[in-house]
């Protein structure tokens, strides 16, 4: 007998060990008579030099592991250290060669500040001839807040949640966030100069642009103040801006506050960065598992990234027409991304277990009587402001759930997923991963033979 939720566990588990930042970092990282030399994304080969020092800086979730490879694959005469770690509570540990800050996440806190000012004393006192190496992960952009001067870090939090319940994405999130803030949109690099600089990214984002990734500090910054305010207007919350970040991005606008660097800035003629992992990466990994038990598996996408409730509608309708089409054989699907939430209720959840409740109840009304199992969850461990990943549900899923006393619909328009899968048994915990590219989304399903 078919035992799905045990398949679409092993094929997202197959997705997060891609994730897995050691050896992402090591693959990056060759040490040749003493001599570093880093993979590049930007052209064929290796990027070194001989730099007389090499300064670390690990920002994200996955920010321990990836320099403990670092750590273990440089050598004391390359880097004596201390570096820098900047990573959640969850993940945090004490390093050799390096001192480990804990800080607020997803909203930052004063701890984020003082380790954005260690941060940024490391990378002013490089100099020229030295590397900058910087290691980025998911979650970096809350980790280290340096607030503008004019700004203090509870008006750019306040800020920071706004938008989210807003049901802003992380390119938007990040486009704001750059403006109100030292460190990110190139500005890491701006403080780094001369030295050189090079970053490894595990990326968290869709479509893996640089500039996103972690709102960018050590890349040019594409958006402008314009931009920004356009965004918070287009959400309707301008005006609910605490009134020095209203002030700040208009004098942005007005030129009074200097833009962040662009492309055409020549600090980025001394940096450079490659991408060692991102969702897509550990989708195809998922998807070669997935290969394993379903020849015809498919992937969707890498790039869902709507309204968490209406990409479950969806994501239901298209699995109950591959369903159709499949006769007897058994239907593999899955996908990458980030969705939103739009908050309405008061309830806890994210957006992987909002997605994982609205898809149970798409699949009650449209596949009533077909077995099947779903899997939405985030790979860095941790749902929204919940202990959960995401949720893993099947096609009992809101039989228990109203044997549970619950009422699905109320729940999900109440933004309490988490409860419900909580009280259906369907939550799905890994505990911190120590990893982030985003989320994965796995379907299997065989049709019932009428």
């Amino acid at each position: 007998m078919d035992n799905f939720r045990e398949t679409v566990s092993a094929i997202f588990q197959a997705g997060l060990d891609a994730a897995l930042p050691e050896a992402a970092v090591r693959k990056a990282l060759h040490v040749r008579d003493g001599r570093l030399e880093i993979a590049r994304d930007d052209e064929p080969g290796f990027r070194s030099a001989n730099w007389s020092v090499v300064r670390v800086i690990a920002i994200g979730k996955a920010a321990t592991r990836m320099a403990t490879a670092i750590s273990e694959a440089l050598p004391d005469s390359l880097f004596p250290g201390p570096g820098i770690v900047v990573t959640n509570d969850e993940n945090r540990r004490d390093l050799d060669r390096f001192v480990v800050h804990a800080t607020g996440h997803p909203l930052p806190d004063a701890r984020g500040v003082k380790a954005a000012a260690a941060v940024t004393n490391v990378a002013r006192e490089s100099k020229a001839g030295e590397l900058v190496l910087v290691l980025i992960s998911g979650g970096a952009s809350a980790l280290v807040p340096a607030p503008c001067p004019d700004i203090d870090l509870a008006a750019k939090t306040e800020t920071t949640s706004i938008l989210m319940a807003a049901g802003a994405d992380i390119g938007q999130l990040n486009t704001v966030r750059k403006h109100l803030s030292v460190l990110k949109g190139g500005g890491l690099a701006r403080l780094a100069a001369p030295a050189d600089l090079h970053a490894l990214l595990l990326s968290d984002v869709i479509g893996d642009d640089l500039s996103t990734i972690a709102s960018g500090p050590t890349v040019p910054d594409p958006t402008t103040f314009t931009e920004a305010i356009e965004i918070t207007r287009n959400l309707g919350v301008f005006d609910s801006l605490p009134e020095t970040v209203r002030q700040h991005l208009q004098r942005g606008v007005e030129g009074v506050v200097a833009e962040t660097p662009g492309p055409e800035d020549k600090i980025f003629e001394r940096t450079s960065a490659t991408l060692i992992g991102g969702n897509r990466m550990s989708l195809e990994a998922a998807y070669r598992a997935a290969k394993h038990t379903d020849a015809n598996a498919t992937i969707l996408g890498d790039s869902i990234c709507g309204e968490a409730r209406q990409e479950a509608r969806t994501f239901a309708e298209t699995a109950v027409e591959r369903l159709r089409q499949a006769r007897d054989e058994r239907v593999t699907l899955l996908a990458g991304g980030e969705t939103t939430v739009k908050v309405q209720g008061n309830g806890l959840g994210g957006r992987n277990q909002e997605f994982a409740l609205a898809f149970c109840m798409a699949m009650e009304e449209l596949a009533p009587r077909t077995p099947w199992a779903f899997l939405s969850g985030g790979t860095d461990g941790r749902d929204g402001p919940t202990d959960a990943a995401g949720g893993v549900v099947d096609e009992n899923t809101i039989v228990r759930l109203r044997d549970a006393g619950v009422d699905p619909l109320a729940a999900l328009d109440n933004n309490d997923s988490y409860r419900a899968l909580e009280a259906s048994g369907d939550l799905l915990m890994t505990g911190g991963t120590g990893t982030n590219v985003a989320d994965l989304q796995v379907f299997v399903s065989r049709p019932v033979v009428q």
